[in-house]
């Protein structure tokens, strides 16, 4: 079966050399095998040692490489949305409406880079494909914007054909707005479509899965745990956390004993709060890793002994519904907070969970719709949110 795997992390502890090095061992391994990366600042042609661009190189054996431009993808396969927006802008600024007005508007670089990478799990015969992402904030908008974007358009699309349909003449002449026309709104509905599938196969655990990169540093820690806490909000399958960077015990150097002290300690804590977690041990290379042969290091030295590294594993902890004697109880994984970090909200058919500045709308099931949440609570990491 073919697999997606995700990498992401905070901002300079080694996501593309980890996830790089996972790519390098599937094609050792006979896989035809695709890294992607969706971080805007590119690095995988200077990881590499070669040219990548907009469109797949090989690099290797049974190995491509892929830099996406969103503005590439949207111009290439979406040019009937592209065109309707931008006629939108138009209409409203005559003196000059470019379509990258359009592609600016927050979110849209993220949309589109998921969207390629469905595209190409769906449509071409890479058997595995590794994404490189931004540093963790971005990579939590990445993630959560296929189902915010689908939950919109899911309020709008009712009214949607009505809407254009009454509204198009009117508007065009009162306003001298040009709303999408019907083959553009073909085109969203299209779109619709194709953000519900992009949500099922982001969330499928048969086929994608997140992997976590760290380091054993204080504030990095912190923020590690704080991305798996929110990767389980938005019910995405964490199999796996790497630990890069770790000195060697033996180094013999009195200036590095405070700091071998120091990752001692958080090394314990990354294993005490992701017990339940496949981790990896990574050790700081005397070098940079640039290039295949320094690439390989990590798939001698981590990878050797790990037969399962591209396994399926199974979601030690997820959403679920569960029924009760007196209604039903949805429950939410939620590690490493605390209950008063949490706020459970009922609105129309949805359960909105706010933990700081996130916010998930999750849909309830018909079974559910008509009730009403009578309690919230935490029970050993979970959140369990009652419904009668």
């Amino acid at each position: 079966m073919k697999r997606i795997l995700i990498f992401t992390g905070k901002g300079g502890v080694g996501k593309t050399s980890v996830a790089a090095a996972h790519a390098l061992k599937s094609s050792q391994e006979g896989m035809k095998t695709l890294i992607v990366s969706t971080d805007m600042a590119h690095n995988l042609g200077d990881l590499f040692n070669v040219p990548v661009g907009k469109e797949e190189v090989q690099v290797a054996d049974h190995l491509y490489a892929l830099e996406i431009d969103p503005n590439y993808v949207m111009e290439k396969d979406f040019k009937n949305l592209m065109r309707a927006f931008s006629n939108m802008i138009g209409s409203i600024n005559p003196e000059g409406a470019e379509m990258d007005e359009f592609t600016m508007m927050p979110g849209m670089d993220e949309l589109f880079a998921l969207l390629k990478i469905q595209e190409l799990y769906n449509n071409s015969d890479y058997e595995r494909i590794i994404v490189d992402c931004a540093p963790t904030g971005e990579t939590l908008s990445l993630l959560k914007f296929p189902e915010l974007m689908c939950w919109y358009m899911d309020k709008f699309f009712p009214i949607g054909k009505v809407a254009v349909r009454i509204l198009s003449p009117v508007s065009k002449a009162l306003f001298k707005i040009q709303l999408p026309d019907h083959h553009a709104m073909s085109d969203i509905e299209t779109l619709y479509v194709k953000l519900i599938e992009l949500q099922e196969l982001l969330k499928n655990k048969e086929v994608s899965s997140v992997r976590l990169v760290t380091i054993p540093e204080k504030m990095v820690v912190e923020e590690t745990k704080r991305n798996y806490m929110y990767m389980k909000l938005y019910n995405y399958n964490v199999d796996g956390i790497f630990i890069n960077r770790i000195l060697p015990r033996e180094i013999g150097n009195p200036f590095f004993e405070e700091w071998i002290t120091i990752q001692k300690k958080y090394i314990g804590e990354i294993e005490a709060c992701f017990d339940q977690i496949p981790k990896y041990y990574i050790p700081w290379y005397d070098t940079d890793l640039l290039g295949l042969a320094a690439i390989n290091r990590i798939c001698d030295d981590v990878f050797a002994e790990s037969a399962d590294l591209f396994e399926i594993k199974a979601d030690i902890e997820g959403e679920k519904y569960e029924q009760t004697e007196n209604g039903y109880n949805l429950k939410l994984f939620l590690p490493n907070i605390t209950k008063d970090e949490v706020a459970v909200n009922l609105s129309g058919s949805d359960v909105i969970v706010k933990i700081g500045n996130y916010k998930r709308n999750i849909p309830m099931p018909n079974t559910l719709r008509g009730m009403a949440v009578t309690s919230a609570k935490f029970d050993q990491n979970t959140l369990v949110i009652a419904f009668q």
